[in-house]
C-alpha cells in the first residue's frame, strides 16, 4: 500500500529534474499526478515516463490564465487536490552591476509570482488537510556571489510558507518548504558557461559535507515525506536536503 493511495497531486514544472523525479515518486506511492510544463513535447514525454497515474496540462505558472486551465482539469477529475508541489522555477547568475530589469522580471515572475498564483488558484480545489510544498533553496541562506536575485526569490518562498501555514491552518492544510542544495539537473548544468559544466559541479561538490551532489530522486523522497501523513505534525517549516551544507 502506497503512502498516497487515492490522493491527487499537482507538480508544477514537472517535466525534468526535481519536478519529474517527484512526480514519479508521488505516482509510485499511489497518487494521481497532474504535471505542468511549458513545452508540449517535453510534457508528453514526462507523462509517458510517469506512467498511467499522470495527467499533463501545458502551462506557464507565471500566467494566471494557464493555471486556470490546470485547475479546470483537476476539477474535472473530480477528487479535489491533496498535494501541491509548487516546483516550477529557475535562475541565472548575474553580478550586482549586471542585474537588468529583464533578469529581475524573469526570475520573480516564475519563482515568486508563479508560486503565489499556483497556491492561490488551487485553493478552491484543495481538500481539507491537504499538503502544500514550496520549492526553496539553500541559496536563500548562503550568500552566493552573483546569485542575489535568485536567492531573494527563494527567500520570499520561505516567508510564504510561514504565513500561509498560519493562514490555512483552520482547514488543516500544512504548508512547508523543501530547500535542496546542489542537485544534478539540467538546470544546474545550464548555469555554467559552455564547456565549464564539470568545473561548476566539482566546485559545488567541494562545499558539501557528504562529498557529493544530490540526485533529483533524493529531493523527491523528501517531498513525498512532506506530502504524506508521515509528516502530519510538520507545518510551516523548512526542510534542508543539502547533504549537510547548511548545518555542518
Amino acid at each position: 500500500m502506497g503512502l498516497l493511495n487515492d490522493k491527487t497531486a499537482l507538480v508544477t514544472g514537472g517535466t525534468s529534474g526535481i519536478g519529474l523525479a517527484t512526480a514519479q515518486r508521488l505516482a509510485a506511492e499511489g497518487a494521481h499526478v497532474f504535471v505542468t510544463g511549458r513545452n508540449q513535447s517535453t510534457l508528453d514525454a514526462a507523462v509517458a515516463a510517469i506512467g498511467d497515474g499522470a495527467t499533463g496540462v501545458r502551462g506557464d505558472v507565471s500566467q494566471p490564465a494557464d493555471l486556470d486551465a490546470v485547475v479546470d482539469a483537476i476539477r474535472a477529475y473530480g477528487h479535489g487536490l491533496d498535494v501541491v508541489f509548487a516546483n516550477a522555477g529557475g535562475g541565472e547568475f548575474a553580478a550586482l552591476a549586471d542585474i537588468t530589469p529583464e533578469h529581475l522580471e524573469k526570475t520573480f515572475a516564475t519563482n515568486v509570482f508563479g508560486t503565489v498564483y499556483t497556491v492561490q488558484k488551487t485553493l478552491p480545489v484543495l481538500n481539507d488537510k491537504a499538503a502544500v510544498i514550496l520549492a526553496g533553496s539553500i541559496a536563500a541562506h548562503n550568500g552566493t556571489p552573483a546569485f542575489s536575485v535568485y536567492a531573494a526569490s527563494k527567500a520570499a518562498i520561505r516567508s510564504f510558507s510561514r504565513t500561509w501555514a498560519a493562514e490555512l491552518a483552520e482547514r488543516g492544510i500544512r504548508v512547508n518548504t523543501v530547500s535542496p542544495g546542489s542537485v544534478v539537473t539540467p538546470g544546474l548544468k545550464e548555469l555554467a558557461p559552455a564547456g565549464q559544466e564539470q568545473a561548476l559541479l566539482d566546485q559545488l561538490e567541494a562545499d558539501v559535507p557528504l562529498g557529493r551532489l544530490a540526485e533529483p530522486d533524493e529531493i523527491a523522497k523528501a517531498v513525498v515525506f512532506l506530502a504524506s501523513d508521515l509528516s502530519s505534525y510538520v507545518n510551516g517549516t523548512e526542510l534542508f536536503v543539502d547533504g549537510g551544507a547548511q548545518q555542518v
